[in-house]
């Protein structure tokens, strides 16, 4: 069995202490990103599972038609019907990292309507400004 290695480029932002409103923004960014290529291959992974376990059956047919030995016909039918079962879980993994993907931009986009605003003022003047919760005190 291989053990899956990730591609360059293609990891999320590790989280960290930094809530600035840049960092936020990268992070929400890179996990949409990685999300949806995550998607993408799971889709082709699918259509290859499904495509793989449909030679299979047709495998298991031809094992038949010639005659072997009936353990050979059911363990190929078997190895056919792992695939399809692999493949239906493949599926709700491929859909769960595309809702992944639209709920991270959406959230990028609440985050940005929230405190851009507050992001250019505090990066348009010289002055420090307090830590949040500074006043609260």
């Amino acid at each position: 069995m291989s053990t899956p290695v990730p591609r360059p480029g293609t990891f999320a932002a590790p989280t960290n202490a930094d809530h600035r409103y840049k960092s936020i923004q990268h992070k929400l960014k890179t996990l949409a990103t990685a999300m949806d290529h995550a998607s993408d291959e799971l889709q082709q992974l699918l259509h290859n599972m499904r495509l793989n376990a449909s030679r299979t059956e047709g495998l298991a047919a031809d094992i038949a038609h010639a005659d072997l030995d009936p353990k050979f016909v059911a363990m190929t039918n078997q190895v056919s019907v792992a695939l399809g079962g692999a493949a239906v879980e493949v599926k709700t993994l491929q859909q769960t990292a595309h809702e992944v993907s639209v709920q991270a931009t959406g959230a990028q986009r609440t985050h940005a309507r929230l405190y851009e605003g507050l992001d250019t003022v505090r990066s348009g003047r010289p002055e420090r400004t307090p830590k949040p919760g500074f006043f609260a005190r």
